[in-house]
């Protein structure tokens, strides 16, 4: 186990510094071309506390339900929880995403509505 460890360490370093160096040579060279930086970074919609919420409620609710399932019998004990936690994760990730599409069209709309509100005055 361990070998895999140092291995997957030693991996991990490398990559990030490879990733550092070429994120500072992009920046490096949107300022040599007198653009901003920030203009290209990702806009956080808000919605993490969200995503990790429904994902950790849905990993919960996986498990207990594998629990029950292994205590009944019903279902053997690895296939129950690795079955169940990730089918559980799965739509806790799907319902996110659903959501996040639905309050994103309406702000949108609010926006759009807004906007027409302040042109016509």
């Amino acid at each position: 186990m361990e070998p895999i460890l140092i291995t997957a360490s030693i991996f991990a370093t490398i990559y990030g510094i490879v990733y550092l160096s070429i994120r500072r040579k992009e920046r490096m060279a949107l300022l040599d071309r007198g653009l901003d930086p920030k203009s290209f970074e990702y806009e956080s919609t808000g919605f993490s506390s969200l995503k990790y919420g429904l994902l950790f409620t849905g990993i919960g609710l996986g498990l207990l339900v594998a629990n029950i399932l292994v205590s009944i019998g019903a279902m053997d004990r690895e296939a129950a929880y690795f079955s169940l936690v990730s089918l559980f994760g799965g739509i806790a990730l799907i319902v996110d995403y659903l959501l996040e599409v639905s309050i994103t069209k309406r702000r949108n709309k609010e926006k759009a509505t807004e906007n027409q509100v302040n042109n016509n005055s």
